[in-house]
């Protein structure tokens, strides 16, 4: 199955609106690494924050959010927490990936059509390659939402022969492991009713929920469930450094922070949003210098 998914259609054009549709999203460093990396191919791109915390909004406002969008001439649309499964009904097209995934994270308004992808999956993916690379026979994953959706076929595509999935909402687990088991026939997809017997042989675990996130803080567990021997993989970037990645350090585990997948699937949407490829270097170092700043 191919991670990213492909947009045909090349954009003739120099200026581009964008935006991000989620809760809480102030803090987003979306805007200021696609304005950046725009501008280092000659284009003019404004990226608008659309930040349901504000004003009243719910989630009862997406599509009407997204038809003011899409009226005003937006490009194309980043989707965040809580909004990356709400979305499909409202999509008039969805890449292969997605439709597996059931999850989207970028969408654009082309030639009448509205058209989600995922570059989730993809940006886990890369992101894990490049810094971790480490074993995965065994691997549990936190949180089935929208992320943990992309996340469970990302860790799937590294070739993880068992995955267990663990939410609060252990229904919505069970679904999404019968979901992505249904696209690998041969491995071990399920939901685990609690994590300390689902991470007592795990290689590693990957945290995707928001815990651990500026306007979320705290952990997703005790830690004292960790080993020394495991990896922590995080998908929370804002702080880069989470009470979780921080425990998981002090253990001894190896970690992987949030920046990468944030990094790549920006890279993702960028390409998605203006046909054109961006430098994925560049635009890690100006998000490292973002955060560090």
């Amino acid at each position: 199955m191919s991670l990213s998914g492909s947009t045909s259609d090349r954009v003739a054009k120099s200026k581009f609106l964008v935006g991000l549709i989620g809760e809480g999203i102030q803090a987003s460093l979306s805007p200021a690494l696609h304005e950046q990396e725009a501008k280092c191919h000659g284009l003019t791109l404004h990226y608008q924050l659309i930040d349901l915390a504000q004003d009243g909004r719910s989630i009862a406002d997406l599509p009407r959010l997204i038809e003011s969008a899409e009226a005003a001439g937006f490009d194309g649309l980043n989707i965040t927490h809580p909004c990356k499964q709400a979305v499909l009904p409202l999509l008039t097209e969805l890449s292969e990936d997605t439709r597996a995934i059931g999850a989207v994270n970028t969408m654009v308004f082309r030639k009448g059509k509205r058209k989600g992808f995922n570059t989730d999956c993809s940006g886990f993916a890369m992101s894990f390659h490049q810094k971790l690379d480490a074993p995965r026979q065994r691997v549990v994953l936190i949180g089935a939402g929208g992320v943990g959706a992309a996340i469970a076929h990302a860790a799937m595509s590294l070739g993880v022969e068992q995955l267990f999935i663990v939410d609060r909402d252990h229904q919505r687990a069970e679904v999404l492991a019968r979901r992505v088991a249904g696209h690998y026939p041969g491995r071990q997809v399920a939901s685990a009713d609690e994590l300390a017997s689902a991470a007592k042989r795990a290689d590693g675990l990957i945290h995707a929920t928001p815990t651990g996130m500026a306007g979320h803080p705290g952990l997703p567990f005790d830690p004292s469930l960790l080993r020394p021997e495991m990896w922590v993989a995080e998908i929370v970037y804002f702080p880069l450094e989470t009470e979780l990645l921080r425990a998981a350090r002090k253990l001894g585990c190896r970690t992987l922070d949030g920046g990468g997948m944030m990094v790549w699937q920006a890279v993702g949407a960028f390409e998605h949003f203006t046909g054109i490829k961006p430098d994925a270097g560049r635009m890690e170092a100006h998000f490292r210098k973002l955060v560090t700043g």
